[in-house]
């Protein structure tokens, strides 16, 4: 079954997120960088002067299993990285064309 794995977080942690990414040995990804946004605990990234700081986001089509291993790497990043700002949200994916 194929998973989309959808990371958003804080640019300043892409390198780590990055590396998550490679450990898991998955290699196709679609990166949006600089995106804005309000989180509850990460607060508002609109990338000015009063709401420094963007977000990217990664798009993974995976197998479930790849998507539970790079799930697991990303509750590890939020335990070490803390306020740092990262999650990770699987949805199902019914259809590719």
């Amino acid at each position: 079954m194929t998973k989309m794995v959808m990371v958003v977080y804080n640019e300043a942690i892409d390198i780590e997120v990055m590396e998550a990414l490679q450990k898991c040995g998955l290699k196709n990804y679609t990166k949006a960088v600089a995106a804005y946004g309000s989180g509850e605990t990460s607060g508002i990234h609109l990338g000015d002067d009063i709401w420094p700081g963007r977000n990217n986001i990664l798009y993974v089509a995976c197998s479930q299993e790849e998507s539970i291993s790079l799930l697991a790497r990303i509750k590890e990043l939020r335990r070490t990285l803390g306020k740092e700002g990262v999650k990770a949200f699987v949805l199902p994916v019914e259809e590719v064309a």
